[in-house]
């Protein structure tokens, strides 16, 4: 049997969604996925959060599906900050099931807002949402939590330097877009950082996965945020993780047995399941 025979027989390793809005879909979509999971060679997904309400759902949606959805709990930038009385009740009720999350998100920085209210010669003020950031930061340290950040382009290094601050080093920069510099940094700094279906079509993300470290970089989908290409049409998809994986190994001149095992072995360690 040559190489190439040995290679194609190998079993592959099981697929994990690193990020996906398990909430934001209905009851029957989420249903008929997560029952699908297993035959799709899904291991599992983490469940990323919006704010307190999506947070509940997504403990909800964990409960039922103890194996296969591990929730993290959060507030996503892009949309306005809440009142001091509704942060601190995102926060006290984190820090209440604290147990029962994987890690502290979706958080980070509003840059595709900002740009919005730029373009539109609108003001905006960011100091708000570094401070909350800050906070979740030091949240993630206080509960001993991994952190996933949405923080792209000139915002990654604002939170980079807040990570540095708190010392946090267990952090996952989703769908991650940015500098050469920022890029070099934050792989010296072991940040992880996640590619979503867009990886096979779009020409910065697929630059970003020749040069990122390996061992730092997981799949996910986002989902249910749509893709364009070979994905137009289609309802977002867990399973989607695999012509992630796919299209890395292509990426990456490694064959796609030893890319499903960095990637599956990736998400494991970076998150503990």
């Amino acid at each position: 049997m040559n190489l190439t025979q040995r290679t194609r027989s190998e079993p592959l390793s099981p697929l994990i969604d690193a990020h996906i809005h398990l909430d934001s879909y209905n009851e029957v979509q989420q249903q008929e996925m997560l029952s699908g999971l297993v035959d799709a060679d899904v291991e599992g997904v983490i469940a990323v959060s919006m704010n307190l309400a999506s947070s509940r759902a997504n403990l909800q949606l964990a409960q039922r599906y103890p194996s296969l959805v591990h929730p993290a709990f959060g507030f996503h930038p892009e949309q306005p900050i809440p009142d001091a009385a509704d942060i601190h009740q995102l926060f006290d009720w984190m820090k209440l099931h604290a147990g029962d999350m994987i890690a502290v998100g979706e958080v980070g920085l509003p840059y595709y807002t900002r740009m919005e209210a730029q373009e539109a010669g609108l003001p905006f003020d960011s100091v708000p949402y570094e401070e909350l950031l800050e906070r979740f930061i030091a949240f993630a340290r206080d509960q001993d939590k991994p952190i996933v950040l949405h923080a792209v382009y000139e915002d990654a290094d604002t939170a980079c330097r807040l990570l540095a601050q708190y010392n946090i080093k267990h952090a996952h920069f989703h769908w991650f877009k940015g500098s050469p510099d920022t890029v070099q940094h934050m792989a010296e700094q072991g940040y992880y950082i996640s590619f979503t279906p867009d990886i096979e079509y779009e020409e910065e993300i697929q630059e970003l996965a020749r040069v990122y470290p390996s061992s730092l970089v997981m799949s996910e989908t986002d989902g249910p945020w749509p893709f364009e290409g070979p994905f137009a049409g289609q309802m977002t998809h867990p399973r989607m993780t695999a012509d992630v994986v796919s299209a890395w190994s292509r990426i990456q001149g490694i064959p796609l047995p030893e890319a499903r095992r960095i990637l599956y072995a990736n998400a494991k360690r970076f998150y503990g399941i």
